[in-house]
């Protein structure tokens, strides 16, 4: 067989000449664009050849703090397509640990949406790396900014060469793009996507029993595109020629709605958050979905009521989905087989609670206590995975040795896997909470809240929640003497400048006594049980 490398480049090279008249519709801040794959091309690379005027080189990391919309788009392939790493920085973190993943990829340029810049105009005394900066925006003047130097975008596209070639001359399996996680626990960790990772990810999302994205689809994709690439959409919808409507900055579920029902959207993707905010907009509003074929939804479990809703009220099909930042992220994705078809309505919509079979290109075994475990649906243990888009290591990061062994990328999820080989999330192997689709640490919340004169011992669980699916809630007790001095207000101010603010507990409960192992460790199951009994959950 020919051995010819498989490059993201050639993904927008095959939407230019087969889909050229296909649309990417785009929210920004002031406008809605209509542009079309021979345009985003032409742009895409006017981009690359900006950027290697500005002395962006093979392999150099070049940061995006931005939006869904086409401009990041164009970025998703100038990067990667010269040969230069797409690095997509999560704006949701904190400024200590954004400060962090600049500094640890050793980004080059940060591409910057208007709303966002001044985010890194407070931090950018202590970015280590960083040559440029290019602001994203709708206006021909320049926002008033302390970064230095700072460019338009599309003042700079206008001196770009619209022929510039992509780079031929690379090795598939050198970075593409880069993430960082949420930092469970430290710093964040980064992954680095390989161009035949993504690529061969790409043919996975368009498999009839995946996503099954195609030519006729309209995708919009909810999930940020700073998040685990948008899960990979844009590159596999630009490959296959489909129409992406990106919903741009600060969406509400009625622009959502809005989008749907006028563009014809037939598929979506995004975490249970966003979807019970859209299904409390459907239900208020008078919209047509008809378009709809399917609802993807990650990051975390989707409640059974908020599937039901979809499926059996609204006649719209929601698919579950499994992955990670160490994933790119698809690995499991729940359709039924052909012949559970037969099954009654209640018996699929619990198939439909489940995470799904593995996609086709993975491998995956389930370790328990007493190695491989039955697929029953009872016996439990922790995911591992293996496979061509599946990370093999942290970038430069010391705690790769944890997670990767011998070949096997260890998720620290706990499953259950039935005789279909349909997999169940049951928990983490440590305690995380996942909130609105991102992880929150406890232990660095704890340690932070510990670090108060007042306080003697701290825990922090989580508990269900409507919007969120978990929010943190904090147990704390108080040294002698502090009990009528310290009050809710007084840690959660604390805690503020220590943390994002979608990381700070919903509460602070102060209690008598933390419950303990044996051996001295907090005993998170038996805390949790009593903070339920607390806000009188189940």
């Amino acid at each position: 067989m020919m051995q010819v490398p498989l490059t993201v480049g050639s993904i927008l090279e095959h939407a230019e000449k087969f889909f050229p008249k296909k649309k990417v519709i785009s929210q920004t801040h002031d406008k809605v664009h209509h542009l079309n794959y021979r345009e985003i091309g032409q742009r895409t690379r006017r981009l690359m050849s900006v950027l290697d005027e500005l002395g962006i080189q093979k392999g150099d990391r070049v940061g995006t703090l931005a939006w869904n919309h086409h401009r990041h788009l164009e970025i998703y392939f100038a990067a990667p397509g010269m040969g230069a790493v797409l690095h997509t920085i999560n704006i949701r973190l904190s400024a200590e640990h954004i400060i962090y993943i600049i500094n640890h990829a050793e980004d080059k340029v940060l591409f910057i949406d208007e709303d966002i810049l001044p985010l890194i105009e407070k931090v950018k005394d202590q970015l280590t790396t960083v040559k440029e900066f290019i602001v994203m925006t709708d206006k021909k003047e320049l926002p008033n900014s302390n970064l230095a130097p700072l460019y338009s975008y599309e003042e700079l596209l206008t001196t770009g060469d619209p022929s510039f070639s992509f780079i031929t001359d690379l090795d598939e399996n050198e970075p593409a793009g880069m993430c960082y996680t949420s930092a469970t626990t430290g710093n964040p960790k980064g992954v680095v996507y390989s161009h035949r990772g993504i690529v061969l990810h790409s043919y996975a999302l368009g498999l009839a029993d995946t996503a099954a994205i195609s030519e006729s689809d309209v995708s919009m994709p909810v999930v940020p595109q700073f998040h685990v690439n948008a899960w990979g959409t844009p590159f596999a919808c630009t490959w296959f020629g489909t129409t992406q409507v990106m919903p741009g900055p600060r969406f509400t579920p009625k622009r959502l709605a809005e989008f749907i029902e006028k563009f014809g959207v037939t598929i979506t993707a995004g975490v249970p958050t966003i979807w019970l905010g859209l299904l409390r907009e459907m239900e208020q509003g008078d919209y047509d979905f008809s378009s709809l074929r399917a609802v993807l939804c990650g990051g975390s479990a989707a409640p059974l009521g908020l599937i039901k809703a979809f499926e059996q009220k609204h006649n719209i099909p929601f698919f579950h989905a499994y992955g990670a930042t160490e994933t790119t992220p698809l690995v499991t994705l729940s359709r039924l087989k052909s012949y559970q078809q037969k099954l009654s309505e209640e018996e699929k919509l619990q198939e439909r609670t489940r995470q799904g079979i593995l996609v086709p290109g993975l491998q995956m075994k389930v370790i328990g206590e007493n190695g491989e475990i039955e697929w029953n649906g009872k016996d439990m243990g922790e995911l591992l995975l293996r496979g061509p888009w599946i990370a093999s290591e942290y970038y430069q990061d010391d705690r790769t040795e944890q997670s990767f062994v011998d070949g096997w990328f260890h998720t620290g999820d706990v499953v259950t896997v039935d005789e279909e080989g349909t997999i169940q999330i049951i928990d983490r192997t440590k305690d995380l909470i996942k909130s609105g689709g991102e992880w929150i640490s406890s232990v660095e919340i704890e340690n932070a809240i510990m670090s108060h004169d007042a306080v003697f011992e701290a825990s922090v669980v989580s508990i269900p929640d409507p919007e969120w699916q978990e929010r943190p809630i904090a147990c704390v007790v108080l040294h002698e003497g502090f009990a009528d001095k310290v009050k809710k207000e007084d840690i959660l101010e604390f805690l503020e400048p220590q943390f994002a603010k979608w990381w700070l507990p919903d509460d602070v409960l102060f209690i008598d006594e933390i419950p303990k192992t044996s051996v001295g460790k907090f005993l998170k199951r038996q805390l949790r049980e009593q903070v339920k009994e607390h806000y009188s959950l189940q």
